[in-house]
């Protein structure tokens, strides 16, 4: 039978995770919601014809949600994740699968906010998820068997690849493919602009550089070596080469790395300002 799926909180990821799972084949019948606003539970209730409730209206929406389901995400906001896990304890089964995809949340706390023993995992996905060419990297707590990991994988691997990390590399998984569809949309953005400087239509530069990237995408689809495909595009001697040079010349790839170190950098920050706050009287906050 297929798994009861409560997704509480459903923002952007929460939402493409969902709508990734409805298109590969998941009864829509076996997902739950909960939003925060009846404006927003409307919306989605009529885009994906969902079991949809607002918490703002019905302040039991999220513990009723958990007790129905077998594997409960949490998509809120990391400042949220400890209280709403708080919230949902007495509602959970003892073999319910509590799966967080905040960033900066690390598994400890969220499991010291739910009973002893409640299987907890820590999942890291993108939004191409929702297109079912996402990446989801998963990584078990301390009462996570390998079936419950599995369970979890199952899931994710409908929507794309999963792979399965440390705690202590989250971060960095992060930095490439949480935070990398940004990175290449931005790319996107750039080739678009310098058509444009180069005379192109502003609708036309965008035409042709959006769907430049998602084709190079599709050759990337699989095991493929990114420097074999871009050394087949590169004439020797020819325009394209010239162009890479001159990326080289201005130290793109440093650039990059830059990027990531400084995303990485950034979630770290803002998982030691989180254990700060919660460290903090209730008072004081």
């Amino acid at each position: 039978m297929t798994a009861t799926i409560a997704f509480l909180g459903c923002g952007e990821m929460s939402e493409a995770i969902m709508a990734g799972l409805l298109d590969s084949g998941i009864p829509a019948d076996r997902v739950l919601a909960t939003v925060r606003s009846p404006e927003r539970a409307a919306l989605l209730a009529r885009r994906y014809a969902v079991s949809l409730a607002a918490s703002a209206e019905d302040s039991d929406a999220n513990a009723r949600a958990a007790a129905r389901a077998d594997v409960v995400v949490l998509g809120v906001k990391p400042d949220q994740i400890r209280g709403v896990a708080e919230e949902i304890a007495v509602s959970l089964r003892p073999d319910t699968v509590v799966v967080s995809v905040a960033g900066a949340i690390p598994l400890s706390t969220i499991e010291g906010a739910l009973p002893a023993g409640q299987p907890v995992v820590r999942a890291m996905p993108n939004t191409p998820v929702r297109a079912g060419f996402g990446v989801t990297a998963v990584v078990g707590g301390a009462h996570a068997s390998g079936e419950t990991l599995q369970r979890v994988s199952a899931l994710f691997a409908t929507v794309g690849l999963v792979v399965e990390v440390g705690e202590d590399q989250i971060d960095a998984v992060g930095t490439v493919s949480g935070s990398g569809p940004a990175y290449v949309f931005y790319l996107a953005e750039a080739m678009a602009e310098a058509g444009k400087r180069l005379g192109l239509p502003a609708d036309l530069a965008r035409t042709l550089a959006t769907h430049t990237v998602a084709g190079a995408g599709r050759l990337l689809d699989g095991d493929a070596d990114p420097a074999a495909l871009r050394r087949a595009v590169c004439s020797p001697n020819g325009s394209t080469e010239r162009a890479i040079a001159a990326f080289e010349e201005r130290g793109l790839r440093g650039v990059v790395a830059a990027g990531a170190a400084a995303a990485e950098a950034r979630a770290k920050e803002i998982t030691r300002q989180l254990a700060g706050d919660s460290a903090r009287p209730e008072g004081d906050r």
